[in-house]
């Protein structure tokens, strides 16, 4: 399992496995428990996906030692502020059956995320998260959270996939050594992404997938990813990226498919704002 650093040293698998949309408890189970037996030893959870007890039963039924499974979860909108971050935390804790997290995120940044941040330096300083970080932080927010505040951000997770590759942003993540995250590294199938040319003929040449082809590119890049699939085939699949390196050449192709802007969240729109505002759930 290739390992990368953090701002903070300590070290976080370069692949994990997301449980975003399975909202199954069943199925969410078997499919983090396969996905550890497969060999993924990173999870990325979050309050607001439903399904944190899942992931921690399946964390148990696996039998690996909880200090060898990296556990990510990720605080929302609504428990923004000091107090209520506080509570959230407590309750993913108690919904993972753990004492502690490796990887604590704000999930948006909106609402009163310097007070979850106060939070998070908190529980930080205290040992009961090894590292934190943010989602979805664009430039200027991510730098005002950073001269605002003792701690620079470990992660920011982002949208990046071959048509978003946020080149911009991971300029300013590398000025201020933090590691940048894929969410939804197949766009979530958007764009016809599985049957483009140039992800094709470059699997072809290695006899791998488009997905595995991206899921390389990532590597290769050192960015952070965590796909996500219910299907233990996919899963396997997923995982199997070990055995093969992409050109340069390969690599220059695959930067060329970049569009420069989302396909799926777009963080500064307004209506964005709005309806991920009206998110609620109860944890």
């Amino acid at each position: 399992m290739d390992m990368v650093p953090l701002n903070n040293q300590i070290s976080m698998p370069l692949l994990g496995f997301g449980v975003f949309q399975i909202t199954e408890g069943s199925l969410c189970e078997q499919a983090v428990l396969h996905a550890l037996k497969t060999g993924y030893r990173m999870i990325d959870t979050a309050a607001c996906y439903g399904n944190e007890r899942a992931v921690g039963a399946a964390v148990r039924a696996s039998g690996i030692p909880r200090e060898e499974v990296f556990l990510v979860s990720k605080v929302w909108i609504q428990d923004a502020g000091y107090e209520k971050t506080m509570r959230s935390f407590a309750k993913t804790l108690e919904n993972l059956q753990t004492d502690y997290l490796d990887l604590y995120l704000i999930h948006m940044p909106y609402g009163d995320y310097h007070g979850s941040w106060r939070a998070m330096e908190e529980l930080y300083a205290q040992g009961k998260v090894r590292a934190i970080g943010v989602c979805n932080f664009l430039p200027d927010r991510l730098v005002d959270l950073i001269l605002s505040h003792k701690v620079v951000p470990a992660v920011d997770q982002i949208e990046l996939h071959p048509f978003c590759q946020q080149k911009a942003l991971r300029e300013v993540l590398a000025q201020y050594h933090i590691q940048p995250m894929a969410w939804a590294p197949f766009a979530e199938g958007q764009s016809h992404i599985f049957t483009n040319q140039t992800l094709l003929d470059i699997g072809k040449s290695h006899e791998k997938t488009p997905a595995q082809v991206i899921l390389r590119w990532l590597r290769q890049e050192k960015i952070i990813t965590i796909p996500k699939s219910v299907h233990a085939e996919r899963i396997e699949e997923n995982f199997a990226v070990d055995d093969f390196t992409l050109s340069p050449e390969e690599l220059d192709h695959i930067g060329r498919m970049d569009t420069g802007h989302s396909l799926i969240l777009d963080i500064p729109s307004l209506a964005e704002v709005h309806r991920l505002h009206g998110i609620r759930f109860q944890q």
